[in-house]
């Protein structure tokens, strides 16, 4: 599974017009699965993602985690991330899991991060969304689980 993360200050997912998730403040996560991922592997990145220290502390330092900050993810699956375009002009997206693998897997990966303590919102698997946030920092960062 690989993330990329982006802290904000707010975000917002529409589908069709309708605002279907939206947070005030934390982490945007766009995640893509591939064809080997596991349960273990959203559970490390449930994990991993709940832990970082992204937040500055009172020194101005990234020294507090999303708990810590009562922030929120606003978890948004997106099959891209598994694009290569290394040959020709059109990516492909062989390496990303088919909808049958991936949404499971990706509702697994929103619950984990439930278990964790936080607020989680989410798009809707498998629509066409505008997806809507304001970069915080910008902070933004490639996670990726090192179980595959």
């Amino acid at each position: 599974m690989r993330v990329l993360l982006q802290r904000a200050k707010d975000a917002s997912v529409t589908v069709d017009g309708e605002r279907v998730g939206s947070i005030a403040n934390g982490y945007v996560l766009l995640v893509g699965v591939t064809h080997e991922d596991t349960e273990k592997d959203a559970q490390y990145l449930a994990k991993k993602i709940a832990g970082l220290r992204l937040f500055e502390d009172d020194e101005g330092k990234m020294n507090r985690s999303i708990q810590e900050v009562e922030g929120a993810i606003l978890s948004v699956s997106q099959f891209t991330l598994y694009g290569n375009v290394q040959k020709g002009r059109r990516p492909s997206f062989i390496e990303a899991a088919r909808p049958d693998q991936a949404k499971p897997l990706w509702e697994y990966f929103n619950e984990q991060l439930r278990l964790e303590g936080l607020h989680v919102e989410t798009g809707q698997f498998g629509a066409m969304m505008d997806v809507q946030l304001t970069n915080d920092g910008p902070v933004t960062l490639w996670v990726e689980s090192p179980l595959n």
